[in-house]
């Protein structure tokens, strides 16, 4: 007994190290979906949209290697200033868990659609310094967060929509009314409501059929 307990000691320890060093590896196209914290418009996102395994996501981007970059991956995404490129350690520490862990989740093509990943990313750095989409059309020159991973795949798929988009809503599913945050944003913007104009968000991307999701950092709000 003397003698076994000392080898199942170390027969653990190492299982314990084998586990801490298998580190996943991000690839550039991989897509990162995230349950990102930004108060009542990514609120009222998550209400309306449903992502893998009832995950709320509210913004996205994609692993790229930059090609002015010495090394390292960055993100493409776009935000409030346009279409840019993210340090990945900046995108992935925007939110975190209760373990405070990256609530994001790893999407990847599946190995048949594989071909399209390296057009994909290059028509993704073509859309970088574009200018945001305040209002939410994905037939203008402006791009929001999962508006440009869309517009990416179709140039990259022959001008031919790879990812489906949607019917949008403003509405709360619980009241039956336009969300009070929307009333305002629109209005301070003059332009009406898209209610039902098609447009795609993160959540509907996250649950493609055409992708497989390979890892989860943390654990985003909804996960089932």
């Amino acid at each position: 007994m003397k003698i076994l307990l000392p080898l199942i000691f170390g027969m653990l320890l190492a299982a314990a190290c084998t586990s801490r060093s298998e580190v996943f590896t991000l690839q550039p196209g991989d897509l990162l979906f995230q349950d990102l914290d930004c108060g009542p418009y990514c609120d009222a996102i998550e209400k309306v949209t449903t992502g893998y395994r009832g995950a709320k996501f509210s913004h996205m981007g994609m692993v790229v290697k930059a090609p002015e970059a010495a090394h390292g991956l960055y993100v493409i995404e776009a935000v409030g200033r346009g279409v840019v490129l993210t340090p990945l350690d900046s995108f992935l520490h925007r939110s975190a868990d209760e373990e405070g862990t990256s609530k994001v989740v790893v999407g990847r093509l599946q190995p048949e659609y594989s071909h399209l990943i390296e057009d994909a990313v290059k028509e993704a750095l073509a859309l970088q310094n574009k200018p945001y989409d305040p209002v939410y059309d994905i037939t203008d020159d402006a791009y929001y967060c999962s508006e440009m991973i869309y517009e990416a795949f179709r140039r990259a798929n022959q001008s031919t929509p790879f990812f489906a988009a949607a019917p949008m809503t403003f509405v709360d599913p619980d009241t039956h009314q336009t969300f009070p945050v929307w009333e305002t944003y629109f209005a301070d913007l003059g332009v009406p409501i898209p209610e039902g104009e098609p447009g795609i968000n993160p959540g509907l991307i996250s649950r493609s059929d055409q992708l497989d999701i390979v890892h989860m950092y943390g654990v985003p709000e909804g996960w089932e």
